[in-house]
């Protein structure tokens, strides 16, 4: 999946459009919960350097919240590596050249959008029980 399709299925599935906060690297793109302001997902370009790959040409990667557990495995997968310039135990990063799985960077971003959402509250959690 490259940029442009993560950012077409992210507005597809969770309506969500890309914030752009940073004026020296317009092209890192966060999104958002609108409810809390949390991202679930970092969009940007670094030099394959970076991701301890050879060479600097530049790579666009996005940054996902996952679970700690999984993070290990991931890792082991064509595409994925340690986080680029965020917390190493609960994100990861996913190359969009094509290299990380599909289904896998799916999976991690969904994990990713409902591990930032916002919380329900006990007294909320309880009425939408019923």
């Amino acid at each position: 999946m490259d940029r442009k399709g993560l950012e077409q299925l992210i507005f597809d599935t969770y309506s969500v459009e890309p914030d752009y906060p940073w004026m020296d690297t317009p092209e890192s793109a966060v999104f958002r919960h609108a409810a809390n302001r949390k991202w679930f997902a970092l969009v940007t370009t670094v030099p394959k350097s970076k991701l301890g790959l050879p060479g600097q040409q530049p790579v666009d990667i996005v940054n996902l919240k996952c679970d700690p557990i999984l993070i290990g495995s991931l890792r082991a997968e064509p595409g994925f590596y340690p986080a680029y310039h965020m917390n190493k135990e609960n994100w990861i990063t996913a190359a969009l050249d094509g290299s990380a799985p599909e289904d896998k960077l799916r999976l991690v971003l969904d994990m990713s959008y409902t591990a930032t959402a916002p919380k329900l509250r006990k007294k909320e959690s309880l009425t939408a029980a019923k």
